[in-house]
């Protein structure tokens, strides 16, 4: 009973579930005026089910290719500890009451009558990340600006979950987070190349590591830090970042840019794996110092 708990959370992928709970969190956090624990509990509780739902479907898609990558090939349905019916089932039932969870926030911003704002975006990024983006990692490199979306999408479902809005200023944490992924992803695709290609997943644009996908790392990863300090300059509901915060994120944003010019410069797997290690880096703690910024650092600067 207990090796067989390990394998629904081996199915779900906890710890990336778990990074999804920390942006919808800090999505919230940053738009929320009066805050609500009961919102916040179901947020995160909601967020993720949700995203291990899509991350189960998304293993059963793929458990025939899993066998044939080393990352992947331990998962329970590639060693058969999980049958897929029983696969199928949990992830449809968690998928269910995440969305559920995500449904009694704000319920009376409804959409077609059943689901909330939240839910609505939930059940968005599962479809996409299922329908669209997990397929696609066969057939075309868009598979990466596709599933860029609902990767960005978990900012955004903790700000609507906090105003029942949108805007402008969560439309810039949705495109910071959605410019991210690039350089994010094409480090991992860099290092796991052989990988991927041996799956028949087309995970590196212009199929080979070179400069073409290092120039697309280094183009977003620049938007990516302009766009993070527009709310320095720009006169925004809920977010007016301070001079510190904006020191601290443009600080972080040149560094994480400069990884990925170094990625440029020097074509080689170790700069990739570096430029991987400080996207993991960059993310939470630029997302760490806008929620700072609103409840800590405005108050002494």
């Amino acid at each position: 009973m207990i090796s067989s708990i390990k394998y629904y959370f081996q199915l779900l992928k906890f710890r990336l579930s778990f990074t999804v709970v920390i942006s919808a969190t800090a999505g919230y956090l940053i738009g929320v005026e009066n805050f609500d624990y009961i919102e916040l509990i179901l947020l995160a509780l909601g967020g993720f089910l949700v995203t291990g739902s899509a991350n189960g479907f998304n293993q059963i898609l793929e458990k025939d290719y899993d066998k044939l990558m080393l990352r992947t090939m331990h998962r329970p349905l590639p060693k058969k500890n999980l049958t897929t019916l029983n696969s199928l089932i949990f992830s449809f039932i968690i998928g269910v009451l995440g969305l559920y969870l995500l449904s009694m926030i704000k319920p009376h911003g409804s959409f077609y009558g059943f689901l909330s704002k939240s839910s609505a975006f939930g059940l968005l990024s599962l479809m996409i990340y299922v329908l669209s983006y997990t397929p696609l990692k066969r057939m075309s490199t868009v598979s990466i600006f596709v599933g860029a979306i609902p990767g960005a999408i978990p900012v955004l479902l903790g700000w609507v979950a906090a105003t029942d809005d949108f805007g402008l200023a969560v439309g810039l944490l949705f495109a910071i987070q959605f410019l991210w992924q690039f350089p994010h992803f094409i480090s991992i695709s860099w290092i796991r190349d052989d990988e991927y290609k041996k799956a028949g997943f087309k995970m590196m644009y212009g199929e080979e590591k070179g400069k073409y996908p290092a120039v697309i790392a280094l183009i977003t990863s620049t938007v990516m830090t302009i766009i993070s300090v527009l709310p320095f300059f720009l006169d925004l509901n809920f977010i007016n970042l301070s001079i510190v915060s904006f020191i601290l994120v443009l600080t972080l944003g040149i560094w994480f840019t400069f990884n990925s010019y170094k990625l440029l410069r020097t074509p080689e797997d170790s700069v990739a794996k570096n430029l991987m290690i400080s996207s993991l880096v960059y993310l939470p703690f630029m997302q760490l110092i806008y929620v700072m910024d609103k409840w800590v650092i405005k108050w002494f600067f």
